[in-house]
């Protein structure tokens, strides 16, 4: 019996070894069946379309202010006297505040199409692939912001000054910091340049989007719109 049991344990163990190998060498094969024009193509294709749709929701109107996702909120730091600054009646400042970071992150967001678009372009076969088959849903948007984040923030940072210098919001905050300033003294970095706090908040808002809709793509076969796209991520289900 103990003979017995010993010999069902071990073929048990070969069944698992032989589903693995199989399991391993089907994968292998699927991505195999694809050229090099395909992978590079369908994912190209694929980052462009995920880039499109994230810099049209958050460039139109409001499209920061009215997604809790990505909506910009006061600093941290400012946060704990947020309560303070609107009891010494400063709250209708505090709102146009508000607004005013969130809309000057939707107007830099478009000039970042482009500079995907290059990223793009740069792509390597290898990247390609390695994007495609590394089993991580956002290794594309990864990608972008590895090979784009610097470039954004320059080209997003003169667009967000210049338009919270257009609609004077930053100078009013600047004089109502400076009317209390006991208040400013307990304010960090994020705080004190407003500027750069807007870009890197618009910068999150457009790789989480990004990201949604690399999972789109990678997940739902109806959301991939062309034959390409349904070929190379469909070796993926």
């Amino acid at each position: 019996m103990h003979q017995l049991k010993k010999s069902i344990s071990f073929a048990f163990l070969l069944l698992l070894f032989a589903g693995a190998v199989f399991a391993q060498t089907s994968r292998h094969n699927r991505q195999t069946t694809l050229s090099t024009s395909d992978i590079s193509s369908g994912l190209k294709e694929a980052l462009l379309k995920g880039v499109r749709n994230a810099v049209d929701d958050l460039g139109r109107e409001n499209g920061f202010l009215d997604n809790s996702r990505v909506h910009i909120p006061l600093p941290n730091s400012l946060q704990r006297t947020e309560k303070t600054l609107r009891a010494l009646g400063q709250g209708r400042r505090v709102d146009e505040f508000i607004e005013s970071m969130n809309h000057a992150a939707e107007k830099a967001v478009p000039v970042a199409t482009d500079v995907f678009l290059d990223s793009i372009r740069q792509m390597t076969f290898d990247d390609a692939r390695k994007i495609l088959f590394s089993g991580q849903e956002d290794a594309a948007t990864q990608f972008f912001r590895r090979t784009s984040e610097d470039r954004l923030r320059d080209e997003f940072r003169p667009i967000v000054e210049d338009f919270t210098e257009q609609v004077g919001v930053t100078q009013k905050y600047k004089e109502m910091m400076g009317r209390y300033g006991f208040i400013g003294k307990a304010l960090g970095q994020d705080a004190t340049d407003i500027d750069a706090y807007v870009t890197q908040k618009a910068l999150d808002g457009l790789f989480l989007l990004v990201a949604d809709e690399e999972r789109k793509i990678r997940r739902d076969p109806i959301g991939r719109t062309s034959s390409i796209l349904r070929k190379v991520f469909g070796v993926l289900r």
